[in-house]
């Protein structure tokens, strides 16, 4: 870090997830000093339609205060990362509706959202050279089909008054600035942007999209930051108006934007893991892999030169690591899975019932009473679910098979519904969830990969069985970062450097994770 000013300096991380917005105050060491978090409104009007407001998130991120205790002027830097979701604003950036009920503060189309899944098969059956760089198959989570469907479903009542698309990464750090720079991270891996080539015209035409053209690309983003070595600082930092909502001083350094997932590949990929014998130890850090496991998981591998996986998203450049390429795996439904799982199941209420008796969480509870059952049985715990079987797509496949259409199902299920069968469903579907991580990195190491060590972050890395069976499934070492929140690190490493603290990200990078 620069200088020796003896007052400490403090950035600010906001992470914006599917289900909440968190903030973090971070020291120049990387320790997360205050974390704060508010829930964000989840509306689901239709089968396949997750909506939220981008005018609740923004409020979220003004109420999540961290900064007690330290004066304004302490606070360097202020990093933002998102969910790839969609916000639609008027010419007048007011919110437009993006369903038929016509609720305009209602205007983001979530990731997570399949409403574009057939729009999604048309793009694909086009074949066109761009969908090289998603795996060959076009996804309805990606930005072109969810535009598509706006534009053939809603005309009148949406495409019609919308002047701005917005990941929402770029919205908040519009909203932060003013600046409506587009981060080079969201536009490279969800709208088919090409750093060198830029805009493929071509494309937007052959989808029925050519409108997105008009007035230099005005409405899908005119200007792209570069996500360079030394990460840019947006506009002139924040604006008078978001720092009094923020509570911190006009002018504070505010960094290109990232997707949730990339923030926190950043945060834990840099690991220092000397003295600890991992494979990756002295090897290139293209030898390691991210995996930021929470409501879905991502797993991101990154190559000096350009790979192309079949039914995995990239190879984008620069999307998380400047100057490497991505590969970007992942599962649709990971936490929000196992919860669906285990939360709709009879025995549920019982759970519940004996995880507050004994003051523990649910999961800790069904890890414990999984090595229970093991010990009364004599058998490793891994072998408890040996006949019962989960296929874990029941929000489709996002790799590498790149299919959004498959559904998931249990063999096996006996005619009884205990806590005990509760417990073994849980197992059988982390288990399900690992074998698909492996299916993800046997298809990235045929096309190139080499792959030594997992890191992961996010709340499924806080559960042992999780990290466990993965271990097993995988046959890697797992390695999990001492700071247990990367992603709110990685947001606030892109705020320290882009007030100059970092010299480049991958030196932020390194100097927030002694491991």
């Amino acid at each position: 870090m620069a200088g020796s000013d003896p007052v400490e300096w403090y950035y600010v991380g906001v992470d914006v997830g599917t289900a909440s917005v968190r903030a973090a105050l971070v020291t120049r060491e990387g320790q997360v000093k205050t974390t704060a978090e508010e829930m964000v409104t989840i509306w689901k009007p239709h089968s396949d339609h997750y909506v939220q407001s981008s005018t609740d998130i923004w409020a979220k991120c003004c109420s999540t205060k961290v900064t007690q205790g330290v004066q304004r002027n302490q606070v360097r830097g202020v990093g933002f990362d998102a969910t790839c979701s969609l916000v639609v604003l008027d010419q007048n950036f007011q919110p437009v509706a993006v369903n038929q009920d016509g609720e305009a503060e209602r205007n983001v189309v979530m990731w997570m959202d399949h409403r574009a899944a057939e729009q999604a098969a048309r793009i694909t059956s086009t074949g066109h050279r761009v969908l090289s760089r998603v795996g060959g198959v076009m996804s309805p989570e990606m930005q072109p089909p969810k535009l598509l469907w706006l534009k053939e479903n809603l005309r009148e009542t949406c495409w019609r008054d919308a002047a701005l698309f917005l990941d929402l990464p770029d919205f908040l750090s519009w909203k932060a600035t003013a600046s409506l720079a587009r981060s080079l991270c969201t536009l490279v891996c969800k709208w088919t942007y090409c750093p060198t080539e830029k805009w493929d015209t071509s494309f937007w035409t052959a989808i029925g999209l050519e409108d997105l053209l008009e007035n230099n690309h005005s409405k899908i983003g005119e200007q792209c930051e570069p996500y360079l070595p030394v990460v840019v600082l947006l506009g002139e930092g924040l604006t008078k108006e978001a720092a009094a909502e923020l509570g911190l001083d006009t002018g504070t350094a505010v960094g290109a934007s990232l997707i949730d997932a990339h923030a926190g590949g950043l945060g834990v990929i840099g690991a220092d893991v000397r003295g600890f014998s991992l494979p990756c130890e002295d090897q290139p850090i293209t030898s390691r892999m991210a995996m930021i496991c929470g409501t879905s998981s991502c797993h991101m591998a990154i190559s000096q030169g350009p790979l192309f996986v079949p039914g995995v998203w990239g190879p984008y450049l620069s999307a998380m690591v400047p100057e490497l390429w991505l590969n970007e795996g992942g599962q649709s439904a990971t936490g929000r899975l196992i919860d669906h799982v285990v939360k709709g199941h009879v025995a549920y209420p019982q759970l519940q019932e004996q995880a507050v008796k004994g003051g523990e969480h649910i999961y800790s509870y069904l890890n414990r009473h999984l090595s229970s059952m093991a010990k009364d049985l004599g058998a490793p715990l891994e072998l408890l679910a040996s006949s019962l079987h989960v296929w874990p797509d029941f929000h489709g496949n996002r790799s590498p098979l790149a299919d959004p259409t498959l559904r998931g199902a249990v063999v096996g299920l006996p005619l009884s519904q205990t806590l005990d069968d509760l417990a073994l469903l849980y197992l059988a579907t982390v288990q399900a969830l690992a074998l698909g991580t492996q299916h993800i990195l046997e298809a990235m190491t045929q096309a190139g990969h080499y792959i030594t060590t997992l890191f992961l972050c996010g709340g499924l890395s806080k559960n042992p069985l999780y990290v466990q069976i993965h271990a097993n499934a995988t046959g890697l070492p797992l390695v999990l970062p001492a700071q247990t929140e990367a992603v709110l690190v990685g947001a606030a490493v892109l705020g320290a450097c882009a007030s100059h603290d970092y010299s480049s990200i991958l030196v932020g990078a390194e100097h927030t994770h002694t491991q």
